[in-house]
């Protein structure tokens, strides 16, 4: 009976594999969070050097918090009834913290630093131990203790970055975030406790991927609202017009490369697959780098809206350029968990890409993202050409083949 209690509190087989209404409400913090990462890494716009590599670790830092809080609720949702009140109450607890580190974040690496801190040890520490206290004597219970005690361990490193002198919050933080992502690739082991890794979980595949695919949306629908801001504050001139045109152009082909095969058929693989959680968790880091990638690019439209034939500086091509290859090697990556191969039109557009860097460091920035733009239109042209008159393929995904020796009873 110990075992059943709580129980109510799992997704049931029959639990429709949408993401909820309450999900998408959710996702709406992220949004405002987004946005604030693409602006701190916008002001490193005429940074070089040193400055520019020490802004850059501190923005990707920022945005590697925010992804751990938004991928920990995505497996959340999937693993438990997102209808349950407790879960429901879960998710909205964890989307006013997600807007605090939003509205923190342009300056949370200075003096707000203290809020930011706070509100993301109020998920990590307290939001497990509601839901360990919600399942009462269900076996999974020993899960979300675990994830409670790894960040009771890198709390101290947060809060002493967060309170201690500037010069030292950067790599307090760094190695309070390597504590968590590594607790998260380890499975939380404690002593007594054992471990539980998230490839062994019973989750909801179908749902995962939903959620995944509308991340993705998001950071394609942030690129879309930087266009649209930037131009319309920017002096009209046909230059910026001609950037905006590309920029926008740019946005399509990502979206079209994305979801072309593999994309699509996420779903699909993570429905058919024997441990949805082995292939739910090689699609979380694709999808970080898939999301950030798409907010670098951003980043890239606008410093080319506001300068098209400005001077080259290094800050632009790590944008510009630096974002549409990190897409490339991500998405090879998604190409061969679907589908267990290399995707050779995406790879030709990647040796391409770099290729042409050494050149774009001389050219202004709008033949940097003009370039950019030709390249991803070459490799959706060679997609379709590849697809053309085919059926639509079957997910082949050798990573959803591979089965755990390990079973564990609160997987």
């Amino acid at each position: 009976m110990a075992a059943g209690r709580g129980a109510e509190l799992l997704r049931p087989p029959t639990s429709s594999g949408r993401a909820t209404f309450l999900e998408l409400f959710f996702d709406l913090a992220f949004v405002v969070a987004l946005t604030r990462v693409s602006q701190r890494f916008a002001d490193l716009g005429n940074d070089t050097g040193w400055a520019l590599v020490v802004g850059v670790g501190r923005t990707l830092l920022l945005f590697l918090a925010l992804w751990l809080i938004w991928s920990h609720t995505a497996w959340i949702t999937s693993r438990y009834e997102p209808e349950q009140p407790i879960i429901q109450a879960v998710v909205v607890g964890t989307m006013f913290a997600g807007l605090i580190m939003a509205v923190t974040l342009p300056r949370a690496m200075e003096e707000r630093a203290l809020p930011f801190a706070a509100a993301y040890l109020m998920v990590m520490v307290v939001r497990p131990l509601v839901i360990a206290a919600a399942l009462r004597g269900h076996p999974r219970r020993l899960v979300p203790f675990r994830l409670a005690g790894w960040a009771v361990v890198s709390a101290p490193l947060w809060l002493a970055g967060a309170l201690g002198p500037d010069r030292l919050r950067l790599p307090l933080w760094a190695a309070a975030l390597a504590v968590d992502y590594l607790a998260w690739g380890l499975g939380w082991p404690l002593p007594w406790l054992g471990v539980s890794k998230v490839s062994h979980w019973r989750i909801a595949g179908t749902h995962l991927a939903d959620r995944y695919q509308q991340m993705f949306l998001i950071a394609l629908g942030e690129s879309i609202l930087v266009l649209g801001v930037v131009f319309s504050g920017a002096d009209y001139s046909a230059e910026r017009a001609a950037a905006f045109t590309v920029a926008f152009a740019t946005s399509a082909l990502l979206w079209r490369i994305y979801f072309h095969r593999a994309g699509l058929l996420l779903s699909d693989a993570l429905d058919r697959a024997v441990m949805p959680g082995r292939l739910g968790t090689a699609s979380e880091r694709t999808h970080l780098l898939i999301v950030l990638s798409v907010l670098a690019t951003a980043v890239g439209y606008e410093l080319v809206i506001d300068h098209p034939f400005g001077q080259p500086r290094p800050s632009w091509l790590l944008f510009v350029v630096g974002g549409p290859a990190l897409f490339l090697v991500a998405r090879i990556r998604l190409e061969y968990e679907i589908f267990g191969r290399l995707s050779r039109s995406r790879v030709i557009g990647l040796v391409v890409l770099l290729l042409f860097t050494p050149l774009l460091a001389r050219w202004a920035p709008m033949v940097g993202l003009s370039v950019v733009a030709g390249v991803l239109t070459l490799v959706a042209l060679l997609d379709a050409l590849r697809s053309r008159g085919r059926p639509l393929e079957v997910s082949s995904s050798p990573i959803a083949r591979e089965a755990s020796d390990v079973r564990d009873s609160e997987a």
